[in-house]
């Protein structure tokens, strides 16, 4: 009677919601583009996606934008988006039964507001592993459709990464035991003007350059200088582990090159790095410092026992993991069958 009484006193402070994985599913690259989605669409109500898709439009993208795209890409997707994605996005559209345009759009929205943390860290035995929180606006909603996918070709795992329905880029994806990578926004204030110039340009969407980077990079070097070289239409920051000791690499980009390259450095003290949305050679401002409380995590942790646990422990301290938190994932391209997605749920 006693433990229950203290039960009872307890219960309003226990949260009743608990952290669960996201759907998995096989997304097959040896299908026709158009039909590539199909399969994993199928699991969901239309009718509700549809509605999701709306619920993004309303609240992040500009009715100018919204405007320019849709009539463009009914009249010549080709133009305003490469292959494979073309393909895939108007097998999407064609699926839920909505404007190709629509689809292009809510890409685009998704390249706004990716506020995230990224974590890169290397144990004592040179052992990298990689750990990201993605943040957005709206993040119930989110949640319901977030899916981790193993993109299968030739009958096996060529990469793997989690992503929202409709969304054909990646911001978390892993290549088996070549190296992983995240990508942060880089908050640099108003960009849709600037970011829509340079999609007409046929610059790469920064999820979109992940995504190809997985599909065709070789190891980690090779992926390590195409995210840095690549023109993309927003700022970003990527980081990228790979399998040896020392690869580990925060890129700062600018729109058509590299702001910075910060690589792990172990022998000197540099076993981590943090990179939440801000240069990391800036202090972030207090209203949105995820970056501190991450570092003190990881020092009271220590490298000696740093792992795929101890890091998705770091990733869960307030504010490091907040309101708008979606998912947390933590990979190590070394031991690809570690790669956990937590959809999250704040206590």
């Amino acid at each position: 009677m006693v433990g229950l009484h203290w039960l009872i006193l307890l219960a309003p402070c226990l949260s009743l919601a608990q952290d669960y994985a996201p759907p998995r599913y096989n997304l097959s690259l040896d299908l026709p583009p158009e039909q590539r989605w199909e399969p994993v669409l199928k699991h969901y109500n239309y009718t509700e996606l549809k509605a999701d898709m709306d619920c993004v439009f309303s609240t992040s993208l500009p009715k100018w934008v919204h405007a320019l795209i849709r009539p463009l890409a009914e009249v010549d997707l080709a133009f305003l988006v490469p292959e494979p994605y073309a393909g895939e996005i108007r097998g999407i559209a064609k699926t839920l039964g909505v404007n190709v345009g629509d689809v292009v759009a809510l890409n685009l929205c998704y390249e706004a507001t990716a506020f995230c943390t990224s974590i890169i860290a290397q144990d004592d035995k040179g052992n990298v592993y990689h750990g990201r929180n993605l943040d957005y606006n709206f993040p119930n909603m989110l949640k319901k459709i977030t899916v981790d996918l193993d993109f299968i070709q030739n009958g096996k795992v060529a990469y793997t990464g989690t992503t929202f329905l409709g969304y054909v880029g990646l911001w978390t994806g892993q290549r088996p035991y070549e190296f992983t990578v995240s990508g942060d926004a880089r908050e640099r204030g108003e960009w849709w003007e600037n970011a829509i110039s340079a999609f007409f340009k046929r610059s790469s969407p920064v999820s979109w350059l992940i995504r190809d980077v997985l599909n065709d990079g070789k190891d980690f070097e090779a992926a390590a200088l195409r995210l840095s070289k690549t023109p993309i239409i927003a700022e970003t920051y990527y980081i990228i582990g790979g399998t040896q000791s020392k690869e580990g690499l925060v890129i700062t980009r600018n729109r058509n090159g590299p702001a910075d390259l910060w690589p792990l450095d172990p022998l000197r003290g540099e076993w981590f790095h943090v990179e939440t949305n801000y240069d990391h050679w800036t202090t972030p401002p207090p209203s949105d410092d995820r970056r501190t409380p991450a570092i003190k995590a990881l020092n009271a942790t220590g490298q000696a026992n740093i792992n795929t646990d101890s890091l998705y422990k770091v990733l869960s301290v307030k504010p490091v993991m907040n309101a708008n938190t979606i998912y947390t994932t933590v990979m190590s391209a070394a031991t690809p069958e570690k790669y956990t997605t937590q959809i999250r749920n704040e206590a």
